[in-house]
């Protein structure tokens, strides 16, 4: 089931792209090639471990150009191979609270004629934090990303 989305709340990145759902899938979850494309260059996300089932863990470092190191670490709720992704940092693997959430991830992957319909949704507890994530340059950011993996996507 899909929380309803609410543009009050909610952030959203939508695009057709032209490769299956299969390569975008094996974008999102093989982290030698999550590394190629998850954050707009120049930033970069490292040291990638992903735990791919319900309460399994997503860890990764992003790296600005100016030495920046923010830890990335949540938990997956829902794991559709192909399909679906849904996951959050309000808790790390094992579904273990964390003490300060941001936002929950559901990425849809959907097949159409020649490629796919891709959806990527951020959920926020409040209006503050939406605008928070907004004037961090989500759709700019999650755009440059969503560009990098289509080309990624495209080669496999």
């Amino acid at each position: 089931m899909d929380p309803q989305f609410d543009p009050a709340l909610d952030l959203l990145i939508e695009r057709r792209i032209d490769a299956p759902p299969g390569a975008l899938w094996a974008c999102w979850t093989r982290p030698e090639l999550m590394e190629q494309w998850f954050c707009p260059v120049p930033w970069k996300m490292t040291d990638i471990a992903l735990d791919l089932r319900p309460g399994g863990h997503f860890r990764g470092v992003i790296r600005g150009p100016a030495g920046e190191a923010m830890p990335n670490v949540g938990c997956y709720l829902e794991v559709v191979t192909e399909r679906r992704l849904v996951w959050t940092d309000a808790l790390a693997g094992g579904f273990r609270p964390k003490a300060e959430p941001f936002m929950t991830g559901i990425i849809t992957f959907e097949p159409v004629p020649g490629g796919t319909l891709y959806r990527g949704v951020a959920l926020h507890a409040n209006a503050e934090a939406r605008a928070k994530h907004e004037a961090m340059g989500f759709h700019e950011g999650w755009g440059k990303a969503t560009d990098q993996l289509a080309a990624l996507a495209r080669t496999l």
